[in-house]
């Protein structure tokens, strides 16, 4: 279908504002200019029980976190979510329209992790920050309230390009045990050769040469080995099996659709419980734009219903 008018018209309002591609700037001015941005088109967030913020034990030196909780009693279940921005931008505002729609809808605590980005630490920072939150949000259930038996984990673009690593990571390292993934718009792999790539190559917000710049920056010079490492790509990885139950957001005017859909599809072959929806007329990363776009809320209302479902097994 064609682009969506609420897509179009929040594209026009982005344009605008008149920022530089982040190609032009340094790693410091794209953060700003994408938390101006961001401030100056607010999307809608949801009240929930209670916002906190704290820092917590990482690889390399202390991980800011936020926790949202929902309204109820506890214990409650866990997600945790990763935000997106190539690895480079982006911050817990990122996604907190999201972060607080799950924690509504999931009846969940969230920890949203402030991850160490490049170029200043390259992979694998990210994945291992991310990572090392999930461990120790599980061996802190007590003290947060939760039963961190039921484990999600959450993230748009870079950011689910992460929660798909930290669950290849979990299986891999023998724990925690995660029951299901939700991967918006993911980054999937290091490719550029995919359709989608070509067809959706620009105009449509995120480039795929701004794509490949975020990758350069995320991988450095030893980008080629990196690039085929799973936890950087994880439909690299050897064996995915055994991974927890995933749902799949893509958007039609993504440089990324055809990635997310690969990744869907092997992930069903190797015999996990897997749902892959395309948001006709959406372009990357829509998901967060509540209030904004209508199709934003919907994709949250799939995904919350998917993560209990898993829960319920």
């Amino acid at each position: 279908m064609p682009l969506h008018p609420q897509v179009k018209d929040l594209m026009d309002r982005r344009a605008a504002l008149g920022f530089p591609d982040n190609r032009e700037v340094t790693a410091d001015v794209a953060r700003a200019n994408a938390r101006a941005g961001k401030a100056s088109i607010p999307a809608d967030q949801e009240p929930v029980g209670e916002i906190t913020e704290r820092n917590i034990p990482g690889p390399a030196g202390e991980i800011p976190i936020r926790i949202y909780r929902p309204t109820t009693e506890g214990p409650h279940p866990l997600i945790m979510l990763f935000h997106g921005g190539g690895w480079v931008i982006g911050d817990v505002d990122s996604e907190d329209s999201m972060s607080r729609g799950l924690v509504n809808r999931v009846n969940a605590v969230l920890v949203s992790v402030d991850y160490r980005m490049a170029p200043e630490v390259r992979f694998p920072g990210a994945p291992e920050d991310c990572y090392a939150a999930t461990v120790w949000a599980v061996e802190h259930a007590e003290e947060l309230g939760v039963d961190a038996s039921n484990l999600a984990v959450s993230g748009t673009s870079a950011g689910g390009n992460l929660a798909a690593a930290v669950a290849l990571m979990t299986r891999d390292r023998g724990g925690p045990i995660i029951k299901h993934q939700v991967l918006f718009c993911p980054v999937i792999d290091y490719s550029f050769e995919r359709p989608s790539c070509v067809a959706n190559a620009e105009g449509f917000g995120l480039t795929t040469e701004g794509m490949k710049w975020f990758w350069n920056e995320y991988l450095g010079p030893d980008g080629e080995s990196n690039g085929h490492n799973p936890y950087a790509s994880p439909i690299r990885a050897k064996d995915l099996s055994g991974l927890a139950d995933a749902t799949v957001i893509a958007a039609e005017y993504d440089p990324l659709l055809d990635e997310a859909a690969d990744y869907a599809r092997a992930l069903k072959a190797a015999g996990n419980d897997v749902t892959y929806t395309e948001y006709a007329g959406m372009t990357h990363g829509f998901n967060g734009s509540f209030g904004l776009i209508d199709a934003a809320v919907k994709t949250c209302d799939e995904a919350s219903a998917r993560i209990l479902a898993s829960f319920a097994k």
